[in-house]
Formats: structure tokens, sequence, C-alpha cells
């Protein structure tokens, strides 16, 4: 019998189910993740699902690991400091291509050198200004380095990447290592957002690891990318940037897996995020043109997936101008009151009956934050130093922690690095309080909407006359922002372009009036004509309403909760490896290879080295990565020019494909 453990951490939950022969789920548990030590809350889960399912943990054959953290971490704005090296680029470049907003005010270095279109040299790399940037920076948990055309001769970053190791040991990323296609300032973004996150998922996967074998599992870990597909944990922890979107491709291969459903849509709700996506004839699409996350369009190969900031976690903000008012939801996910009160209720019950007692409402009502155990705080400035120990270790509200405007930017910059957590009022809180949720501390979720409802509108009357009237508000606005997110998908997967962006459509009054089956001197229909399946676990609270706006079937498969830790496992091991051969004058035909370019006389030959290169390295990647049985399909994209009746060589770009299932542990 072969046992499968499939562990999925996100945000507020790591969830873990164990499958027998790849096809019966036979146990599945959730148990809270565990920031400051996430191998606190993996090893709950896995013990738990061990108990469930009475079987000893040297009978586990395989376990891969999905998760959510990178995608939230670049959707908040996570992660550590980092620092590129942008080679052969323009300083305006920064600024142009959204570098500027991937930095974060990080450091950047632009210095000559790259490379031309053909691969030769343009100028040479300017070694002595590269060294005295690394000398003059302290505090980097991690490098980019972006080279002009480096897809077509790689050795300025190869030769960048060297002196930088040899000088701080720090980890770097390379951009021509992430994807071989054109367009070097995406290319950098990608390198940025790779760099940011490789301190957080080596964290995360080694404190995997080290649960498994403290457990007593001697099963291989696998890691799921962000198109689905499989990889080792030791090639995770090389780009990590290829598991943004892990939990969500998870949880489209488990949506499959769980209800055999062949064209829907899926829209998977966590704690942070929710994402959607479209299955059609029974398989994800991938977005050609690079997984978006976090306001980022990346070069990974992802499910072609929208993620929004909107989960059972994200920040409620109330909005008093106007006569009504309202709430809205997210992006940045906080601490749920019943959460963090269940954690320290003393401190956290009496600063909310305090505030209770006061006449008028106050800016940080029912908002607390506390300093994340064990996360680096190296490079911080002095205004956040100053909020690091005003904190301790302790929860302290809001409104003791700032005591200047300045000091807001200070605690968005802690809370970026993962240094601070804030917690505030959520959806989840709003579901305990109309009794749909039952997991931590309902009478602190309680006072908190109370807080919250004593706030005034324009018209000078409370948003809302009790906490259940306003638990309800903050659910009907999660239901009509998560219907706003499935019909943006589904606007931009339509065949026909309306010429309208998506999120116009989605929220045009027409559109609207026929949800709500306007009847007047005109009839007005509108529905989404697709099955919705729902994921996640709050998904059977929320989605039956999101259902009945949108008019549509929506499925609510068993295992819904924990569809992410089951795609984690059934999944396939897969590696692409793509290049390209060029033809930079007549009868030369130039394969771009990392160890530089190589010259043919025959587009034929060039083309042959080129498969012969890219086959050894998809095959090794799968191989390395534990694949068995493994299969390899090889599609050419030969583009040709017809100059005088014949037709002359342009250019070729050949993508190869290794796949095969993981092979399991033999006991």
């Amino acid at each position: 019998m072969a046992l499968s453990l499939g562990v999925d951490t996100g945000g507020t939950y790591t969830d873990a189910v164990l499958i027998r022969d790849e096809r019966d789920v036979i146990a599945s548990a959730k148990s809270l993740t565990t920031r400051a030590d996430l191998a606190i809350g993996v090893g709950k889960a896995i013990k738990s699902v061990l108990a469930q399912a009475d079987v000893s943990a040297d009978q586990v054959t395989l376990a891969s690991l999905s998760t959510t953290l990178a995608t939230n971490a670049l959707v908040e704005g996570q992660g550590g400091r980092v620092a590129l090296i942008y080679i052969g680029f323009r300083e305006q470049d920064l600024d142009k291509h959204g570098l500027s907003d991937a930095l974060k005010g990080d450091p950047a270095l632009v210095i000559a050198g790259g490379h031309s279109h053909a691969g030769s040299e343009k100028a040479p790399l300017d070694v002595a200004a590269l060294e005295a940037f690394i000398d003059a920076n302290s505090g980097i948990s991690g490098y980019a380095v972006a080279a002009q055309f480096a897809t077509r001769n790689p050795a300025h970053e190869l030769e960048a990447a060297r002196i930088i190791t040899e000088r701080t040991g720090v980890p770097v990323t390379c951009s021509h290592q992430l994807s071989a296609k054109l367009n070097g300032p995406k290319r950098a973004v990608t390198a940025v957002l790779n760099a940011r996150l490789i301190g957080m998922i080596d964290r995360l996967i080694g404190r995997a690891q080290d649960t498994l074998v403290d457990l007593g599992i001697t099963a291989p870990m696998m890691v799921v990318r962000g198109d689905g597909a499989l990889m080792s944990a030791e090639q995770a922890r090389e780009r990590p940037i290829e598991t943004i979107l892990s939990g969500p491709a998870a949880s489209i291969v488990g949506a499959c897996w769980l209800t055999d459903t062949e064209n829907a849509l899926v829209s998977d709700i966590g704690g942070t995020t929710t994402d959607v996506a479209l299955i059609k004839d029974g398989k994800p699409a991938i977005d050609p043109a690079g997984a978006r996350v976090g306001g980022f369009r990346t070069m990974v190969e992802a499910v072609a997936m929208r993620t929004s900031g909107l989960g059972g976690d994200s920040q409620v903000h109330v909005v008093t101008e106007g006569l009504t008012g309202g709430v809205f939801l997210g992006p940045r996910r906080v601490v749920p009151v019943s959460l963090i009160a269940s954690e320290a209720p003393d401190v956290v019950h009496g600063v909310l009956d305090a505030q209770l007692h006061s006449p008028t409402p106050g800016e940080h009502d029912a908002r607390f934050a506390r300093v994340v155990p064990g996360i680096p705080v190296d490079g911080v400035g002095e205004r956040e130093a100053v909020l690091i120990e005003r904190l301790g270790d302790r929860v302290v509200p809001l409104d003791q922690v700032l005591r200047t405007r300045m000091e807001h930017g200070a605690l968005g910059r802690l809370v970026d690095r993962g240094i601070v957590q804030v917690s505030g009022v959520t959806p989840s809180d709003a579901s305990h309080v109309l009794g749909r949720l039952d997991s931590w501390d309902r009478s602190a979720a309680e006072k908190a909407l109370e807080l919250f409802s004593r706030k005034r509108v324009g018209t000078g009357d409370r948003i809302s006359a009790t906490p259940q009237a306003m638990a309800q508000i903050i659910v009907d606005q999660l239901t009509e922002q998560t219907a706003l997110t499935l019909l943006e998908t589904a606007f931009a997967e339509e065949a026909e372009d309306f010429g309208v962006s998506p999120e116009q459509l989605a929220r045009h009054v027409l559109l609207q009036k026929g949800l709500s089956n306007h009847r007047g001197l005109l009839a007005l229909d509108a529905s989404l004509n697709v099955d919705v399946v729902g994921l996640g676990a709050s998904a059977p609270s929320y989605y039956p309403a999101v259902g009945e706006r949108l008019r549509c079937n929506m499925i609510l498969p068993e295992h819904a909760g924990v569809a992410n830790a089951v795609g984690a496992v059934v999944g396939r091991v897969t590696f692409r490896r793509s290049g390209t051969v060029t033809s930079p004058s007549e009868g030369k035909y130039r394969v771009h290879l990392d160890s530089g370019p190589q010259d043919f006389t025959e587009s034929d030959a060039a083309l042959t080295l080129l498969e012969t290169v890219l086959r050894q390295e998809a095959e090794g990647a799968a191989k390395a990565a534990g694949a068995a049985d493994i299969r390899v399909l090889v599609e050419r994209d030969i583009r040709t020019a017809r100059i005088e009746a014949r037709d002359v060589f342009v250019e070729g770009m050949l993508t190869v494909e290794a796949s095969g299932r993981p092979r399991v542990a033999v006991g």
C-alpha cells in the first residue's frame, strides 16, 4: 500500500492529508500556521492525520508540500532586504519598468556591461563599481543580477554572481536562470522577487524537512510549483520564485482530482487571498504571459490565475464617507481579533473593554500589534527599531504603539518584512459573531465589531446598530468582492474581446442590473455560464451566497478545505527547458547556451545541439526531483522569412518537457 502525505502551509492554517494508493483520502487535518516556527504547525497537522489513519510514520512513501507563503508575501509586500545589480541598462529603466516598486526602497546598482541581441559583449563589466557597491551595503539577504540580453549570453551575470558570492556568501539569483525569454526588465523583476523570497522559503522547507525527520518519515519531500507540477525540496530552495501560486496551483490540481470537473471556474478562499482559475477540458490553463501576483508580472510559468488580497483574515476597513458608509476588505492580511484574544485573552479583553467605555470611537480601536519572534531585524531603520523596542515580546494595542504620524510608515515597513504582525477585525471575526465559526474567542469578536459599529457615517448615524448587523455587512462585502473576482476572471478568459478591461466589465451597471434580474422597460438577465468549484475551509460558509449572486451552480466538494494538500501529492514532476537559435548573419546559426554562444553553418546542426542540451537539462532536473518513467516532449517554433522566393531561417525556439510521477520510497 502506497501512502502519500500532502501538506499545505497557508497564511492561517497548515493542512495535511493522507492518500492511499493515489485513490482515496483516508485522513485530513488542520493546524494553525505558526509563523514564528513553521515546524510546530506542520508537525501538529501531520501527527493528527497519522493518528486518524492509525498508521506509523515509516509507512509514508511520499511527502509533498505546497505553500501560499510566497504568494502571500508578494501580495502583502513582504520578504527580505535585497539588492539588484542591473547590468547594461539605463538608470531611468528602474522606474520605467516597475523595478523601483519591486525593490521597495532596497538598493540597486546600474553598471556598464551586458551583451547584444546576437550575444556579443556590448561593454566590459564594471567590476570596480560592483565591488564598491557590495562593500557599501550590509544587511542584504539576497542579490538579484540581471544583465542586458543575458539569455543570449549570461557571461556578465555569472561573473557578477561569482564576485558577490565570494565577497558576501549571500544567495544570488541570476535572471537567465529563471527564464530563457527576452525582456530584461521583466526578468529583473522576477529575479528581485526570487531573491526576496529565498530566506522565507528556505526556512519553511528546512523546518518542514526537520519535522518529517523528527516524526520518523523518511520518504522524499517534494514541493509544488506555480504550474501545479512537483519539484524536489532542494530545487525549490534554489528557485523559490517558482513556488509563487504553489498553494493555489495545488488547489486547482486537487479540485480536478476531487470533482472530475472538465470545465469550471475554481475559487479558493484562504486566510490572505482568493485565487480564481479556469479548468478547461480537465486541465488548468498556464498563463503564457507569466504569473501575475502582488501587482507584478513575472516570467514564471504558472496556472493562469487571478489572485486578489481577499480572504477570511483580510483587514476590514470602515468607510464613513457618504450617507450610508460601508466597508471594504483587504488586501493586507491581519491576525483576527478573535484569534489574538485566544492567545492573549487578558490583554485583548482589557483593551477592548476600555475602548468600549470611551465616549468616542478611536482611530485604532480593536487593533493590536506584536513582534514575530525569530525573524531577522538586520538593516531596520531608527524609527523601526524604536517600535520593536516599544512592542517587546507583548501584544500591545496599536494606539500605544503609534505616537506620531511618521511612525505609521515605520510600522508598515516592519509588517512588510514580516517582523511585526498587526491584528484587526476580519471576516473570520464576523463569522464568529454570526455563529458560522467557533474556532477562537467569539466574545472578543463581538466586542471588536461593537466598536466598529459605533463609527459614524455622513448623516451622523452609527454605521450599524449591533455587532451582528456589522458582521452581516462584512460578510455581504466578502460575497460582493468574491463575485467581482469571479466575473473578472470570466471576462479575462472569454474568447470574445469586449474591448473593455475585465475589471470595468465586471462592475458595469448593465451587468450588475442583469445579475439582479432587472425588470423595467428593459428586461435584463445575466449569470455566470459555468460551474464554480468552491475551495477553502470557509467556502461552505461564504460561497453559497456567491453562487446565488452570480446565479450559477456552486460545487462544494468533500475535502474542499484541504484541496491544496490533496493537490500537493497527486501532481506530476514536470520540468521545461527552453532555448533559442538565431541567425546573426547569412549562413551562420548561433545556439545560445549557458556556457556561451556556439556557431554552426547549418541550422539543423544548431537545432540538434540545442535539443540535446535542453533534453539533458530537463531530464536531469526531473531525475534530480525523483521522477520515474520520464516522458519527454519537444516543441519547435521555427520562424522564417520569405526573401527572393525562398524561406530564410530567422530564429528557432525549442522547448523540451520531461515529466513523470515521483518515485515513492520502498520500505
